[in-house]
């Protein structure tokens, strides 16, 4: 029996268009600018977030970390939530390769920074502080549940940015989530922010990268910083080819991952000994807990759903995170729910 997985949408397959147009792609030598299939790549991805240009990378992570070496330097501060992707999960990157200082500051439920906190966060004025140069949003927020933020909390955000003389990063690793969920283009989300980085590798499917758009002279910048960190691939037009289809043919029907999701939701909320951490999703990650005083640990159920071909990602103890992607079919969430009911 196949395998309901659950963990996350990277655990995403390339299609069979992807695999296709893979094997036929046109590539070149990347590191000197002659891979046409990543310059197509790279195009596209520029247009969709309504920036200049972009840099296709191995991942979001280098992406992120990428566009911080490039708006910082070494001693300076970047203030973003304390649920940010880029302080729980990057490894440290930032401060241990370009020892910049992560501030944090909660975040809301929402997934957004208050403006007040953004505002009161920024130093350097004083000798004794590091200079506050850059402000780092995610979206859609994944700790927060997989909430997205508007349009124009993000233009609130930027503008308190640029009045005080800082930088606005986006995290979009699932913007396009973002933007489907709210029936708006995701340039619309990303136009505030200086520079923007986006998956292609979990809910659009292609097997591995990502792309950090701004402005040219930002990502010429950038372009530097990859090759420092060993991102600077040759023949990856193989890899970009599986971007554009993914970026052609995988964004609308991201809607369908998110209809999914509130059914698994609407299932599993009727099981008893479950509750659902944020209440019905608003993208394509369902959280939720095991009810108080619950006999069976995380790891116990996870062991016992996984032999009933489910798996799961825990996130802490007695928490749970399920992630909708392409290849999670109505099947899929009918036997994930069924398993849940038998386990709990």
């Amino acid at each position: 029996m196949d395998i309901v997985d659950l963990r996350s949408d990277t655990v995403t397959h390339p299609t069979p268009a992807m695999r296709e147009a893979m094997a036929k792609a046109e590539v070149g030598d990347d590191v000197f600018g002659e891979d046409p299939t990543i310059n197509r790549l790279q195009e596209m991805a520029a247009g969709r977030m309504g920036k200049e240009a972009g840099l296709f990378v191995p991942s979001g992570t280098m992406g992120n970390l990428a566009a911080v070496l490039t708006h910082c330097g070494r001693g300076d501060e970047a203030i973003m939530g304390h649920l940010g992707h880029t302080f729980l999960f990057e490894a440290g990157g930032m401060s241990a390769l370009g020892g910049v200082f992560a501030h944090t500051i909660p975040n809301q439920p929402d997934g957004s920074l208050k403006l007040d906190d953004i505002g009161a966060g920024i130093r350097g004025s004083d000798v004794h502080e590091p200079m506050t140069r850059l402000v780092i949003l995610e979206n859609t927020q994944n700790r927060c549940g997989g909430v997205v933020l508007s349009a124009d909390y993000t233009r609130q955000a930027g503008a308190l940015a640029h009045e005080k003389g800082l930088k606005l990063h986006l995290d979009g690793a699932r913007i396009f989530n973002a933007a489907v969920a709210q029936g708006v283009k995701a340039g619309e989300l990303a136009g505030p922010a200086d520079s923007v980085t986006f998956c292609l590798s979990k809910g659009l499917c292609a097997p591995v990268g990502s792309v950090l758009c701004g402005t040219k002279e930002f990502i010429e910048k950038a372009r530097r910083i990859r090759k420092q960190l060993g991102g600077g691939m040759r023949q990856a037009g193989i890899l970009a080819a599986a971007g554009i289809v993914a970026l052609e043919q995988m964004v609308d029907r991201l809607a369908e991952d998110h209809h999914r999701a509130g059914l698994l939701a609407e299932k599993l909320s009727t099981v008893k000994g479950l509750e659902l951490t944020f209440g019905m999703p608003q993208t394509n990650m369902v959280f939720m807990n095991l009810a108080a005083g619950h006999p069976k640990s995380a790891e116990q159920v996870e062991a016992e759903l996984a032999r009933e071909n489910v798996r799961v990602e825990i996130t802490g103890p007695g928490a749970f995170r399920l992630v909708t992607h392409y290849w999670i079919s109505d099947e899929g969430v009918e036997r994930a729910a069924q398993a849940f009911k038998k386990v709990v």
